[in-house]
């Protein structure tokens, strides 16, 4: 998109900010990028996870957020009036669901553009290819979201990016216990 707009600002909600393998893809875009600017806001979901008490001490205080929540607030804290969203229908049943029904256009009646929703994931990383972009981190072979409270990502962590791993047994300490339980599995398997 930045060949065609004076200014674009890009939204990058975090699980745990400034993880370093995520900072790398955020580094590269502001400096081939010069137009666009990044924002980074807490993920909609850590609202629930807060509040619900995941490897954490729950917080029933806490307002339950959802995307729609982040995409007003930062319409209004930017002026902007069109949000672009890199959903699929080919991400879940529930993404088909909701981007089928605006029809044809890939645009909302609420200034929300989907430009990708006909795409598939093998299409997206043909074109970050064809453009030498990098390649998104996998956590797993699994149709891969981000960075969350699942075995997968924390051994890739753990593999990879340790540094990464103990910021977030720092922000939720609680959540070791997903190694933990992998580990001591692991151990009564080679017994």
């Amino acid at each position: 998109m930045a060949p065609y707009f004076k200014e674009i600002i890009c939204v990058f909600m975090y699980f745990v900010r400034d993880l370093e393998h995520i900072n790398r893809y955020i580094r590269w875009a502001e400096s081939k990028y010069p137009n666009i600017k990044i924002l980074q806001v807490p993920h909609w979901n850590l609202t629930y996870i807060f509040r619900g008490g995941t490897y954490c001490v729950p917080n029933p205080k806490i307002k339950l957020l959802k995307l729609a929540d982040i995409d007003e607030s930062i319409r209004l804290q930017t002026g902007i009036s069109y949000s672009f969203f890199g959903m699929k229908k080919a991400d879940s049943l529930n993404r088909r669901l909701m981007l089928s029904s605006y029809g044809d256009t890939p645009i909302s009646e609420t200034n929300k553009v989907y430009p990708l929703s006909d795409w598939t994931n093998k299409e997206v990383l043909a074109y970050v290819n064809q453009k030498n972009m990098p390649i998104p981190v996998r956590y797993s072979k699994k149709a891969s979201g981000g960075v969350g409270f699942n075995l997968e990502c924390y051994l890739w962590l753990r593999e990879n990016h340790p540094e990464d791993l103990k910021k977030i047994l720092k922000a939720f300490p609680m959540s070791e216990k997903i190694l933990w339980d992998y580990d001591n599995k692991q151990m009564l398997q080679h017994e």
